[in-house]
């Protein structure tokens, strides 16, 4: 063979090999970093609405108080009940300024989805929220909140919106999956069709302590 050729054949494949390998890289690149575990004492954010601030139930009962007791960490209850995510959009700087957490838990959109607003608008909103959380040095963990109608409310067969699946893949961030549909859809669980009782709000937070734990946050 001539060695023009044979030069040109080692070049291709040279040029495949480096192909590859930056083909590799880039994918290694893509992948959320390992999270470290939050020791003790800790400020988190609890960012939601009545979920959150624990409507149903009483103010210890609500989940951010059980998750605190579980965890040792200083977990901030920011949920206002009513709130949409456009609200809890611009209540977030102000958290994030006055308590400094290292992890903020984001469960918002229930409001959005009762009232029949833009779940494309939504989306967009929570992306920001969780952008502007990680800009304020915090990590971030998605909550998914069922895709709930004032039809559909306590009919015992919720599922998430698809649009935290999707955004937990496209900004590489933890989500934890089926917790609110799960408590949701359990009538000894709900004080009534769109909120938890004190025994849903404390098994929300131990399915979310188990969540916590697979990605590194709590050993």
């Amino acid at each position: 063979m001539h060695v023009g050729a044979l030069h040109a054949r080692g070049s291709r494949r040279s040029l495949l090999t480096t192909g590859v390998a930056l083909l590799l890289l880039s994918a290694c690149g893509k992948r959320a970093p390992k999270a470290q575990a939050l020791p003790a004492g800790s400020s988190v954010l609890a960012l939601g609405d009545s979920l959150t601030s624990g409507v149903g139930a009483t103010p210890d009962t609500a989940y951010p108080t059980v998750l605190q007791s579980l965890t040792g960490w200083q977990v901030v209850n920011g949920g206002v009940s009513g709130d949409t995510t456009a609200q809890a959009l611009a209540r977030l700087p102000a958290l994030l300024q006055e308590h400094q957490p290292r992890l903020v838990i984001v469960s918002i959109g229930g409001n959005d989805f009762l009232r029949q607003m833009s779940a494309g608008a939504a989306k967009a909103t929570i992306r920001e929220i969780s952008r502007t959380a990680q800009a304020g040095g915090a990590q971030v963990l998605l909550v998914a909140v069922p895709q709930v109608s004032l039809l559909s409310a306590g009919t015992g067969s919720l599922k998430d919106h698809p649009l935290y699946a999707e955004l937990a893949d496209e900004l590489k961030l933890p989500l934890h999956a089926e917790g609110w549909a799960r408590v949701l859809s359990q009538p000894d669980l709900r004080a009534d069709t769109v909120h938890a009782n004190a025994q849903g709000y404390r098994s929300f937070a131990e399915g979310l302590v188990q969540t916590l734990r697979k990605v590194g946050w709590l050993a």
